[in-house]
C-alpha cells in the first residue's frame, strides 16, 4: 500500500482515523472485514458476524510464531532472561508432561500463582494440546479458590506455593483434581510447605520440564474450542467462570495488531513524526495473568509480535517499574489507571530515566485530563496515550481510542474494533439511536460462548449474540463510545470489578447486622473503595474492625469495605425493595442506573 500523504486538508485527527480505518479493513486491505455466519456465541442458532477475512485459525497457529523471533529475549523475570526459542521448547515439553498426566482435549488446567514464567508456559502448553486453562485470581482466599476448582472440575493445579497454601490442606474436597504441581517447592520466602492429602501430593512443576522438545502437540483444533476460563464476579453471589474461545482470542489479537498498524498511520498523517529507537520493542509487564488484559493482551500479543515482556517479579512498587523501564529500556505499558498514578505520582520519579516510553494505554475509565498531563510529565517521549473498554466476557478490548498528543474526544473510550459492533439499549431491550443513553451492547467473534456451567447466567447475558455489558452510555453521531455509569451494581477498585451484593450477602450473615449496602466512593489512586453502610441489630455494638474481620473471613481482601458507615434507621429502599444507593452516596435521589 503506498503511503499516503499527511492528511492537511482534513483538518482532524477523527478524519485521519477515519480514513485509515477504511483503507485497513476494506476490500483488499491489511486487515478486510468480512461477514459470515458464526456458532456458538450464547449458545443461539449461527449469527451474521464481522470477521477478518484472513485471520490465524487457532492459538497454536500464533504459537508458531515463537520459533521466527528465534533468540530474542522473549521474558525477563528477576535474573532470569528467556528466548522465544527456549520459551517454546519449554511450553513443548510441559504440554508432554500434561499429557502424560492424563490431560486431552477439553480438560482443565488450572493455575494459581502470580505473574511469572511458569504461569505462561502453562498458558500455552495448555492451550495448544486443546485443553482449557483456567485462571485463578491469585487474590482470592481459600473458599474462593476451592470454588474456581470445584466449578471449573480442574484436573491438574500448577500453583505457587504462597497460594497453594491457602487450600493444600483442604484438596481431598475436589473430587476432579487429579494431579498438583508446584511452581516454587521451597516455598514463600524458603518457607517449607505445609503437608497437604495424600490423594494430592504435590510435584515440582520441573517435572512437566523434563525430557527433550518434542515439538508442539497435534491434537486437532477449532476456532470454537474453549481456551480459556477466567472467573469474574458475581451478581449472584458467586463468581462465573466466562469462556475465551480460540477464535475470541485469535480475534482480540487480530484487533490489537490492527490498532498498533492504524495508530502509526494517523500519527504519520496528523505530523506527528517520532523516529523509532530500532531494536526489539519492550513492553512492562504489571497486569495479571488471571485478567485478560494480561493474558489476552498482553501474553499472546507479545508472542506474536516479539515484544520483549519485562515481568514485575511479586508486588507492584512504582520503584520497581521505573528501575525496570530504565534499565529494561521499556517503550510500551498498558496497565490499569491505579499503576500509573501511582507511579507519576511517586517523588522520585524524576531519578529514574523514562525517556523510552513511548506508548501508554490504560482501561477502566475515560481518560482524565489529570492523567494524561502526568503521563506526559513522567515520560516525556510518549507519542501515545491509548484507553481501551472491554470486559472478560468480550475476549479482553471492544473499544479503543486512538490518539496522538491531539487527543479527539478524550472522554471517550474510543471507536469499536473493526469485528466488533456496538449498540445501546433502553431498559426493554430495544436499540436506541446515537446520542441517547442506554446499556453497552456488544457484538463480535470477541464475545464469549457463555459462562462455564452457567446456562442460566449466559442467557440472560448474551441475546441474539449480544452481550449486555451492564456499563451504561452512549454512541455520538461519528460512532465514538461513552461510559457514564454502570447498571450493574459494581465497584471498580484498583482494575478489580467488585459486585456489592457478595459483599451484602456476607455482612447480613453476621449476627449483628440487620441489612447492608455496599457503595464504590470515589479514590484518586484506586478509581474507587469500598464502602458499607449497615443497619445494625437493636443494641449491637459492633466494631469497624470486626465487620471487616468478618467479610475477609470469606472473601478476597480487596473485597472488604475500607470504610464502614451505620445508618441510624432503616436503610432506604424503593416500592419495589431496591435499595437507592444513591442516597446512601449522598447524591440525591435514584438515577437510571439505579432503577434499570
Amino acid at each position: 500500500m503506498a503511503e499516503a500523504a499527511p492528511l492537511a486538508e482534513a483538518g482532524s485527527v477523527a478524519a485521519a482515523i477515519a480514513e485509515v480505518r477504511a483503507e485497513l479493513t476494506g476490500p483488499g486491505g491489511a486487515f478486510e472485514v468480512v461477514t459470515e455466519q458464526v456458532a456458538g456465541i450464547g449458545g443461539a442458532d449461527p449469527i451474521d458476524l464481522r470477521v477478518y477475512a484472513n485471520r490465524l485459525a487457532n492459538l497454536r497457529e500464533v504459537f508458531a510464531f515463537a520459533e521466527a523471533h528465534g533468540d530474542a529475549t522473549f521474558i525477563v523475570y528477576g535474573d532470569r532472561r528467556i528466548s522465544f526459542a527456549e520459551f517454546g521448547a519449554d511450553a513443548n515439553r510441559v504440554a508432554a508432561g500434561l499429557v502424560a498426566a492424563g490431560v486431552t482435549h477439553g480438560d482443565r488446567v488450572a493455575v494459581l500463582s502470580q505473574n511469572n514464567p511458569e504461569w505462561c508456559l502453562s498458558f500455552w502448553a495448555t492451550v495448544n494440546l486443546g485443553g482449557i486453562l483456567v485462571g485463578l485470581n491469585g487474590w482470592w482466599n481459600t473458599d474462593e479458590i476451592l470454588f474456581g476448582l470445584a466449578d471449573s472440575g480442574a484436573r491438574v493445579l500448577i500453583a505457587d506455593a504462597r497460594r497453594l497454601g491457602r487450600v493444600i490442606d483442604r484438596l481431598d474436597e475436589l473430587e476432579h483434581l487429579e494431579h498438583v504441581f508446584l511452581i516454587d517447592p521451597e516455598g514463600p520466602d524458603g518457607a517449607a510447605l505445609p503437608a497437604g492429602p495424600a490423594t494430592h501430593a504435590t510435584a515440582p512443576f520441573a517435572d512437566l520440564l523434563a525430557g527433550d522438545d518434542p515439538g508442539p502437540p497435534d491434537t486437532p483444533l477449532s476456532e470454537g474450542d474453549a481456551a480459556v476460563i477466567f472467573y469474574t464476579s458475581g451478581t449472584t453471589g458467586r463468581p462465573k467462570g466466562a469462556i475465551s474461545t480460540h477464535r475470541g482470542m485469535v480475534a482480540n489479537l487480530q484487533n490489537t495488531v490492527f490498532s498498533l498498524t492504524a495508530n502509526g498511520m494517523v500519527l504519520s498523517r496528523i505530523g506527528e513524526h517520532v523516529d523509532g529507537t530500532g531494536g526489539q520493542p519492550a513492553a512492562l509487564f504489571t497486569s495479571p495473568l488471571f485478567h485478560v488484559s494480561g493474558c489476552h493482551s498482553t501474553l499472546v500479543v507479545g508472542l506474536l509480535g516479539g515484544l520483549k515482556l519485562v515481568m514485575v517479579p511479586g508486588r507492584f512498587t512504582p520503584e520497581m517499574a521505573l528501575g525496570l523501564i530504565q534499565d529494561e529500556h521499556v517503550s510500551i505499558w498498558s496497565t490499569v489507571p491505579t499503576m500509573i498514578w501511582r507511579t507519576c505520582e511517586f517523588p522520585g520519579r524524576a531519578d529514574y530515566d523514562t525517556s523510552s516510553i513511548t506508548s501508554v494505554a490504560f482501561g477502566g475509565s475515560p481518560a482524565a485530563a489529570e492523567l494524561q498531563r502526568m503521563i506526559r510529565d513522567t515520560f516525556p517521549n510518549v507519542r501515545a496515550t491509548s484507553n481501551a473498554y472491554g470486559l472478560t466476557e468480550s475476549s479482553s478490548v471492544a473499544t479503543l481510542h486512538l490518539a496522538g498528543s491531539k487527543v479527539d474526544r478524550p472522554d471517550s473510550v474510543g471507536l469499536p474494533m473493526p469485528v466488533v459492533e456496538l449498540a445501546i439499549a433502553a431498559p426493554g431491550g430495544e436499540h436506541l439511536d446515537t446520542n441517547q443513553q442506554g446499556e453497552v451492547l456488544i457484538r463480535g467473534p470477541i464475545v464469549m460462548p457463555g459462562y462455564w456451567n452457567r446456562p442460566d447466567a449466559t442467557a440472560e447475558t448474551i441475546r441474539d449474540g449480544w452481550l449486555h455489558t451492564g456499563d451504561l452510555g452512549h454512541l455520538d453521531d461519528d460512532g465514538y463510545l461513552f461510559i457514564t455509569d454502570r447498571a450493574k451494581d459494581m465497584i471498580i477498585r484498583g482494575g478489580e470489578n467488585v459486585y456489592c451484593v457478595e459483599i451484602e450477602q456476607r455482612l447480613v450473615e453476621h449476627p449483628d447486622v440487620a441489612d447492608a449496602a455496599v457503595v464504590g466512593m470515589p479514590h484518586a489512586e484506586l478509581g474507587e473503595e469500598v464502602k458499607a453502610v449497615v443497619e445494625l441489630v437493636d443494641g449491637a455494638q459492633t466494631s469497624d474492625a470486626e465487620l471487616q474481620a468478618w467479610v475477609a473471613a470469606a472473601l478476597a481482601a480487596f473485597k472488604v469495605p475500607s470504610q464502614i458507615e451505620r445508618w441510624p434507621d432503616k436503610l432506604p429502599r424503593n416500592a419495589s425493595g431496591k435499595l437507592l444507593k444513591n442516597v446512601l452516596r449522598g447524591s440525591g435521589p435514584a438515577t437510571f442506573a439505579e432503577t434499570m
